[in-house]
């Protein structure tokens, strides 16, 4: 198997892209359009798809570099400590650099202390060696056990909660609580995706488990829009009366989205996982580098929003075209700038950071 295998680094890619999608059509909404308009659901389902894909996907880089890692040194090594502070340290202060950016008190969204999808991703690497002493079987069970979470949980994961109450906290008791439960990402459930990163690298060369895990995945996603149906309800909401919820999180929406992960990897992965190529080896090709700094794209675009933000307040929305153009212009021009740097500074990163340091 390639050191780096490039349909992770496309897919990532594409991740961490529908975020900045997502993101600048949150802050730039088009003057007309609601929640319930179709070109806010088509904008909501990138999102919707790609913070389960860049979690799934750090899932999976975390527990494959723990792997690798293990076989170097000693579990009981101050290497170890090492290894899982640096990217602690490092997620945590990207986390508080994304909330100062996009500061809820100069038009943004968030307070300094919100817990994120960064924390989250710290709470993954303290817990990496329990994950690479865990039997897979005990990682199936505690999957489905977060899967279920979010119906075991009820209330505690704030569901009627509006987005000022579900990123502010006072107190380190509530904080612990947005971070843990009730939070915008919060452990309980979105560390299933974690496990869920963990599983799919177990079943690397299980090409046929993970097609009938795609399978039992889309009979449930069919399920749910029939659901939706007879119900009358609506089938995706961000948040609110709808079969699949983001903010939180339900069972049936880490389902669906678990599948598209899982069949999005499939699709891209081709023969690569066997010593082959990519499916889109050539094509997806100026996609790598995009991959390849997708955490310093994620904290950097905030302070693109955050200046929009200020731009933004108080004033009248834009209208349909110039939103338009200017979230899919925002989204794009990560591509090429990716590629630029890493010709040109490839060792300015929080990634390059991140291998210094270890």
């Amino acid at each position: 198997m390639r050191h780096r295998l490039r349909h992770i680094d496309q897919i990532r890619a594409i991740a961490v892209l529908c975020m900045v999608e997502v993101h600048t059509a949150a802050i730039l909404p088009p003057q007309g359009i609601t929640v319930g308009h179709p070109a806010a659901f088509f904008a909501a389902a990138f999102g919707g798809m790609a913070a389960p894909m860049f979690i799934t996907l750090s899932g999976w880089g975390i527990y494959k570099s723990g792997m690798i890692n293990a076989n170097m040194i000693d579990q009981s090594d101050k290497n170890w400590i090492k290894w899982i502070s640096t990217r602690v340290i490092i997620l945590i202060v990207c986390q508080i650099l994304v909330n100062i950016l996009l500061n809820i008190e100069r038009g943004g969204r968030f307070y300094w202390q919100t817990p994120g999808v960064l924390s989250l991703l710290a709470i993954a690497a303290m817990i990496t060696p329990l994950l690479l002493r865990m039997s897979m079987s005990l990682r199936l069970g505690i999957f489905f056990l977060l899967l279920l979470s979010p119906t075991i949980i009820g209330e505690y994961s704030g569901l009627n909660w509006s987005w000022e109450e579900r990123v502010n906290s006072i107190g380190y008791i509530e904080w612990f609580e947005r971070l843990l439960l009730n939070g915008t990402y919060p452990a309980i459930p979105w560390l299933s995706y974690i496990f869920l990163g963990t599983l799919i690298y177990d079943f690397r060369a299980e090409i046929k488990i993970r097609d009938n895990i795609i399978i039992v995945g889309l009979i449930v996603t069919l399920i749910s829009f029939l659901i939706s149906i007879f119900r009358g309800e609506n089938w995706a909401l961000t948040s609110g009366e709808a079969v699949l919820t983001f903010f939180p999180a339900n069972t049936f929406f880490i389902i669906v989205s678990g599948t598209m992960v899982i069949f999005a990897m499939r699709i891209l992965e081709g023969d690569e996982a066997s010593g082959g190529k990519s499916r889109y080896e050539e094509k997806l090709s100026m996609l790598e580098a995009t991959g390849k700094i997708s955490l310093t794209i994620y904290v950097v675009h905030f302070a693109v929003l955050g200046f929009a933000a200020i731009i933004m307040e108080n004033r009248p929305r834009l209208g349909i075209l110039e939103a338009f153009t200017l979230t899919i212009g925002h989204t794009l021009i990560w591509i090429p700038l990716s590629n630029w740097h890493q010709k040109n500074i490839p060792n300015i990163s929080f990634e390059s950071l991140l291998r210094k340091m270890n």
